[in-house]
């Protein structure tokens, strides 16, 4: 194969929640071919109301925030990403999934993201990397932004389960083990509420 080829779009259509998308992405890009199993257990777990207001943060090419905007039509979904070519194509699947309500944009975690922003729900596809400082920081600005009894899911992969339930714990006083899959562990904090909930599924 010549190497032109390469600098084609990878285009493929996943079916999510009753929903039939189509992404196209590129090589430098997380998971280019398909969605990743991480990422496919958190758009499988996640509640969305049809007039929530959603982030998602670090939204890569788009498909959780795009499913977000699918499920939420009369609400508004806002994707985030530290990469302009991430922004790029979350742009481009956005239009090419005729979504009216998003908007997308650059942003180290929350730094561009407006102060007034508020949110029913945040979703997160953690790297297996991040250190317990930018967590911590993560967690308090998704805090700041989530509405009351707001919900911030995150996966991650099943070995960082405990590192999640203690971080949750100490910046919401909760969290929720929402689905286990074979690798990665999907958790779930509420806005507001000051006693533990259980960890079971």
């Amino acid at each position: 194969m010549r190497s032109e080829n390469f600098r084609d779009d990878i285009v493929f259509h996943k079916w999510m929640r009753g929903i039939d998308l189509v992404f196209h992405t590129t090589w430098g890009l997380f998971s280019p071919r398909e969605i990743d199993a991480g990422t496919w257990l958190l758009i499988e777990s996640m509640q969305i109301n049809e007039s929530d207001i959603c982030l998602d943060l670090g939204c890569g090419y788009g498909p959780v925030g795009i499913t977000m905007a699918k499920l939420a039509p009369k609400g508004r979904v806002f994707m985030v990403d530290t990469d302009f070519v991430a922004v790029e194509y979350a742009k481009k699947n956005a239009e090419l999934n005729q979504l009216p309500n998003y908007e997308v944009f650059l942003s180290n975690a929350f730094s561009h993201v407006p102060d007034e922003l508020q949110f029913d729900v945040i979703a997160s596809n953690l790297p297996a990397n991040v250190g317990r400082e930018l967590l911590y920081i993560i967690l308090e600005d998704a805090k700041k932004h989530l509405k009351k009894d707001g919900r911030m899911y995150v996966v991650t992969i099943s070995g960082l389960r405990d590192f999640i339930r203690k971080n949750f714990r100490e910046v919401f006083g909760n969290y929720k083990k929402v689905k286990q899959g074979k690798s990665y562990t999907v958790a779930m904090a509420v806005n507001g509420i000051v006693e533990n909930v259980s960890d079971e599924c």
